[in-house]
């Protein structure tokens, strides 16, 4: 089954200084049929403008995954890490049993858009810890690209402490990649830039637009195809339990 749900169905807001949109349940926006998905529970899709930013706020038992799109991220814990981050850059942090942190854009004259991503933890009350990684950014042509798993290759991919592994690629025009699902696993997609049929097994497809997402369980074999008329199509892709 595929599940579609166009960017405009997400929970949108302007506060000014923090435009964005939420694809699950977040802070001022409740769906109760909208919480989660397997251990998925936040994809946010925000733009900072330039000096702004969160705050010093707490966080304990999740995976906070930081995606830069467009311009930079700075982050600073109560660990004691430090990191600005950029496009080809991933940022995890394990909350664990508890951890302070700010984020902002550090530049004064342009946005910073994202994606954050939190996760369940395979178990509560595990140490905090951070890291930021840098992956190869013409390695997204023609493949699905770890960006972050669980079997992570030290300094090249974020270490998750979930069963989940979380895919960037980008498709030419008419280029097809395939994904083979595991039995009883769940693959979240969500459409960056471009567009992007998503085919079943049996020959039907479903298209996705820039910034729609698709929820997909008990199809085997996905075939992913960036539509012709268009130069190249961005994409994550995301293998979860």
């Amino acid at each position: 089954m595929i599940q579609v749900y166009p960017a405009a169905s997400r929970h949108s807001f302007d506060h000014g200084w923090l435009r964005g949109s939420h694809s699950f349940s977040f802070g001022e926006y409740f769906d109760e049929n909208n919480t989660a998905f397997g251990p998925m529970r936040v994809c946010n899709d925000d733009t900072i403008a330039p000096g702004k930013g969160f705050g010093a706020h707490p966080h304990s038992d999740m995976e906070i995954l930081s995606i830069v799109l467009e311009g930079q991220l700075r982050h600073e814990d109560s660990l004691g890490n430090v990191m600005v981050t950029s496009f080809g850059e991933v940022q995890r942090m394990s909350a664990g049993t508890g951890v302070v942190h700010t984020e902002h854009n550090p530049s004064e004259t342009e946005e910073v858009t994202l994606l954050q991503l939190w996760f369940a933890p395979e178990r509560r009350g595990l140490e905090p810890s951070y890291e930021a990684t840098r992956f190869d950014t013409n390695g997204l042509y023609g493949q699905l690209l770890p960006v972050a798993s669980q079997d992570a290759v030290p300094g090249s991919v974020a270490k998750l402490h979930q069963d989940m592994t979380v895919y960037l690629s980008k498709l030419k025009a008419g280029e097809s990649i395939t994904f083979q699902q595991a039995a009883g696993r769940r693959v979240f997609v969500f459409v960056i830039d471009g567009e992007l049929e998503v085919h079943r097994a049996a020959g039907t497809a479903e298209t996705l637009q820039t910034r729609d997402s698709a929820r997909i369980v008990d199809e085997p074999v996905l075939k992913l195809s960036a539509d012709a008329g268009v130069d190249e199509t961005f994409f994550m892709l995301i293998d979860l339990p």
